[in-house]
């Protein structure tokens, strides 16, 4: 009895308190990145050419602290979150290896690189040990529970496969990705950007979970993500490099993706305001 009772899809203090310690740094690389995206070269970890760039990693960061604070003050149980913690731990582990790559590239003899190097050699392994530790807390589906219907669980395991084999692509052959993509990259910037999309891991969490609740923040932060994103190809239209195909369907996509975003949140609030109601204690419902 006494394991039932320790599968209760707790999120732990350890987790919680992890949370809190990334999410300022975060917040703290979002301002800099998307409020001063042409300041990199006094500001950052080292000059970034493309502003697009800097606000793509920007709107991951923004993401990012959402999705950390939402775990430290909102969600309770461990399906929400877990998903993002797999793809924080790849998205961390690619920065980390691109820093040892890049070495050079960075300006050493700033603050602002060794929290960057401080964050990114030691985040994959409290993040992956977060969600190790946490996992032992799962609890398996209630019978009852909401589950993705067939065609939106592949569609979204789909477009998170997508995303990671084009990170995995960038990151592997990043001077291929620089004769390619639709703004101006650099080696280093083409295998962060990879590592961005990379992020998308969190979606394939479907093929192994299909409730609802394994996507529920994900769909959140990705809305969050898009709109910054979005805003980010209107700031530096003028780096888009037209004449490229990929520029072209990357646009199409992104507005796409945001759309069913869009739409998929709206249409799934009566859905968790019918939780909410049903979650109530006994005493407190009408």
């Amino acid at each position: 009895m006494s394991s039932h009772r320790a599968l209760d899809d707790r999120v732990l203090g350890t987790t919680r308190a992890l949370s809190a310690f990334i999410a300022p740094f975060l917040l703290v690389a979002f301002v800099i990145l998307y409020g001063f995206p042409g300041q990199t070269a006094r500001l950052w970890s080292w000059p970034i050419q493309a502003q697009m760039t800097s606000m793509l990693l920007a709107s991951a960061y923004l993401g990012g602290c959402y999705f950390f604070l939402r775990v430290l003050l909102v969600e309770r149980r461990w399906v929400a979150v877990r998903a993002g913690f797999v793809s924080v731990a790849w998205f961390a582990t690619l920065l980390g290896i691109a820093t040892v790559i890049h070495w050079d590239k960075f300006v050493h003899d700033r603050l602002a690189f060794w929290l960057w190097a401080g964050l990114y050699f030691t985040a994959p392994f409290l993040v992956a040990a977060s969600w190790f530790a946490n996992q032992r807390y799962a609890a398996p589906p209630a019978p009852d529970a909401p589950r993705l219907g067939r065609v939106a669980r592949w569609s979204v395991a789909g477009v998170g496969g997508l995303a990671v084999l084009t990170g995995l692509v960038m990151f592997a052959a990043p001077a291929r990705a620089v004769t390619v993509w639709p703004w101006a990259l650099t080696p280093l910037t083409a295998r962060v950007v990879g590592a961005t999309f990379c992020l998308g891991a969190a979606g394939l969490a479907v093929l192994t979970d299909d409730r609802w609740d394994t996507v529920r923040l994900m769909r959140r932060v990705q809305l969050v993500m898009f709109s910054l994103i979005l805003v980010a190809a209107v700031r530096a239209r003028h780096e888009f490099l037209t004449d490229r195909p990929l520029t072209w369907v990357m646009g199409a996509g992104f507005a796409a993706l945001f759309a069913a975003s869009a739409a998929s949140a709206v249409r799934d609030l009566p859905r968790g305001q019918a939780k909410s109601a049903t979650s109530m204690p006994s005493s407190t419902k009408p």
